[in-house]
């Protein structure tokens, strides 16, 4: 069985279904399934990740491993950020670009695992990586934003303490001289890294 929701193409059967939800002060509807994050409602690192943003309107966010992309169209719509989001997992990939159009949002929306597929420079990444899908890519995912961020641009993500934030978190300042911790919430660490220039 291939149905974990860091793969391709995960194979599980379908159960799609919509779920109506509040985030950043607005009502959204999203279409969700089997095989992708948290298909029964939006989990509680997404919100508390997307609770502590407080990023300047019309810059570029990466949203990186958008699953079913309810962070990245949020910001798109509330905080008029130009949004990119991305994920190696097709099913998800087709339920974004559904919810998009649904909740009114443009986005550029493709295939990646991880940076593979990524070329452009953002303002800000954000990241509530698959912490199922190892440590490693947790570390891919730190190491690798700090090359697709603008000078100034921050990434941010979110893990739980006991699933390695402390690490995480030393990782972080590692690769960027520098990492905070934005919030903690329930065993939750938003944790900020800014590119800092010359």
């Amino acid at each position: 069985m291939n149905n974990m929701y860091y793969t391709e193409n995960p194979d599980s059967k379908h159960d799609i279904r919509k779920i109506k939800v509040e985030l950043l002060g607005q009502s959204f509807h999203f279409l969700t399934d089997s095989g992708v994050f948290s298909k029964n409602m939006i989990d509680y690192g997404s919100q508390t990740l997307l609770n502590s943003l407080d990023f300047a309107e019309e810059k570029t966010l990466l949203d990186l491993g958008c699953g079913y992309g309810p962070l990245g169209i949020a910001l798109a719509k509330v905080q008029k950020l130009d949004v990119t989001m991305v994920d190696i997992n097709n099913r998800a990939l087709d339920l974004t670009r559904q919810n998009a159009e649904n909740n009114e949002v443009s986005a550029n929306i493709f295939q990646s695992d991880i940076y593979e597929n990524v070329f452009d420079s953002f303002d800000y990444i954000i990241s509530n990586p698959p912490i199922r899908a190892g440590k490693k890519v947790v570390h891919t995912i730190i190491e690798g934003s700090i090359n697709h961020l603008k000078e100034n641009g921050s990434l941010t993500i979110v893990i739980q303490k006991k699933q390695g934030a402390p690490s995480a978190k030393d990782k972080m300042e590692n690769v960027f001289g520098n990492a905070i911790v934005l919030k903690r919430d329930k065993g939750y660490y938003v944790l900020r890294s800014v590119k800092e220039g010359d």
